[in-house]
């Protein structure tokens, strides 16, 4: 990846952000392409808008960029998997044509060099060291060290909450920093880096700012994972960066320079801010309904259904960009044609009516769907983190409201603020009033942790961010 397919929009408002749809306008016509806020704006509104319009839908991406999304499940796991639809971006054709401004926002979703942009024997090479990477084995074997992490975040949360006059930012205090730590560690990247690489892949998935920043946070963002890569070259251990080091040093290099820094970037953003989104995103809507909380301490639900319902539900990857029909196609009537840019819609897949019925819109763990949800991916792109993702989702939350039983949101929901982008999905901070402290020890809040993955399904492997294999 370099300094040209860092993203940025080339029309952003003079405060540095790019423009949304105007407040209070009326909903653009439905035979008009759909403009998508930039600003992650009314996400959910927009993926039941989307939705509605069909398994296809034109939309308007920034920069005024034409593009699809595909927003019903059946079309979208269809899609997904179609011989005739592509990851590499010589197939996007503004592109390939010089369309695309200098600095377009999404222009690092199309072309880091990594296992989400590549097809076929490309895809295999580039995606194998991760997925050795995240085995069920080695994921398995992680639960102990995920534990104590949870243990360790959840013990400072009281002090947390104390320095901020009773509340605490649940996304900050906790659950960034665990699935942080883990990926790190799995990955090799040094404490010194952490901090700096997630502020760093957050503006590169923000939709929403301007060129030069985001020109400038993808040069910074390089010259961080060089230096990670520098310091696994000096001290190499058994991590992914000391595996894909030797890919590239070897006699026969399986990788280039360039490979390995966007393999970097696509696990280290992918590893830690949708498992983040998710964790956010499972205890948003068990503090929104707590008849739901019940039914987990109660055991007639458990706590990997409260994981796989907001994976449905509130997809932590609502729109992921991107995939190229590389002939035109017919989509339940819509014709996307070849080359253009093509969102999964995952926010909206999760709602279809047609698959999780009338009452799609509303969470409840005790669902019982035919068919699994796709806020993993489906197909060889399949998201190889999923089951890390997972096991930490799983291990958080039930600890979490173990410890914490009576844990609240301390704000109303209106004012919580959504993340400045339409890729990922969720909220910037997340304050809560953590009540009683209920000791370790103490009786747990019931159900189960979930499997690291459920075995032969398929799906458990894009949520999200760039990461999906």
């Amino acid at each position: 990846m370099t300094e040209a397919d860092a993203p940025s929009s080339g029309t952003a408002s003079s405060s540095g952000t790019a423009p949304g749809p105007a407040p209070n306008t009326p909903p653009p016509s439905p035979s008009a392409p759909y403009p998508l806020d930039p600003t992650g704006a009314g996400l959910r509104e927009t993926a039941q808008e989307l939705q509605a319009r069909g398994p296809a839908v034109p939309v308007v991406l920034p920069g005024g960029v034409l593009g699809h999304a595909v927003t019903r499940h059946h079309a979208l796991r269809d899609f997904l998997v179609h011989p005739e639809v592509a990851k590499d971006a010589c197939h996007f054709a503004a592109l390939r044509e010089g369309r695309i401004p200098p600095g377009w926002q999404l222009t690092t979703f199309a072309t880091v060099d990594g296992m989400t942009t590549a097809d076929g024997a490309d895809h295999r090479r580039l995606r194998e060291p991760v997925v050795k990477a995240l085995s069920p084995r080695r994921v398995a074997a992680l639960r102990p060290r995920v534990e104590r992490l949870t243990a360790e975040l959840l013990d400072g949360l009281p002090a947390l909450a104390a320095q901020g006059g009773g509340t605490v930012d649940l996304r900050q205090g906790f659950a960034y920093p665990l699935p942080m730590r883990v990926i790190s560690e799995l990955i090799g990247v040094d404490e010194e880096f952490r901090d700096r690489l997630h502020e760093l892949s957050g503006l590169v998935v923000n939709t929403a700012i301007d060129p030069e920043t985001v020109l400038a946070a993808n040069r910074e963002l390089v010259a961080v994972l060089a230096q990670v890569v520098a310091a696994r070259r000096a001290a190499p251990g058994d991590d992914l960066t000391s595996a894909l080091i030797a890919a590239c040093d070897a006699a026969e290099a399986r990788l280039s320079e360039q490979e390995l820094i966007g393999t970097l970037l696509l696990t280290i953003a992918a590893g830690h801010q949708t498992t983040l989104d998710l964790i956010i995103n499972a205890v948003r809507a068990l503090c929104a309904d707590r008849g739901q909380l019940e039914l987990v301490r109660s055991g007639r639900a458990d706590w990997a259904d409260v994981v796989e319902e907001t994976l449905r539900h509130d997809s932590p990857v609502a729109n992921f960009p991107f995939r190229y029909p590389t002939r035109d196609l017919d989509i339940g009537g819509t014709v996307v044609p070849q080359g253009s840019p093509v969102l999964a819609a995952y926010g909206a897949a999760g709602l279809d009516p047609e698959v999780y019925g009338p009452d799609a819109d509303r969470f409840d763990v005790t669902r019982r769907p035919a068919v699994r949800h796709l806020a993993f991916g489906h197909g060889a792109h399949v998201c190889p983190g999923a089951p890390l993702a997972r096991l930490e989702a799983g291990i958080a939350l039930r600890a979490l409201f173990d410890r914490f039983p009576d844990l609240a949101l301390a704000v109303p929901e209106a004012d919580l603020a959504p993340l400045p982008t339409f890729v990922g999905n969720s909220v910037t901070e997340f304050p809560v009033r953590l009540g009683r402290d209920a000791r370790p020890g103490g009786k747990p809040a019931g159900g189960r942790e979930g499997p690291a993955a459920a075995p032969g399904d398929g799906q458990d492997g894009s949520a999200t961010s760039p990461g999906a294999g």
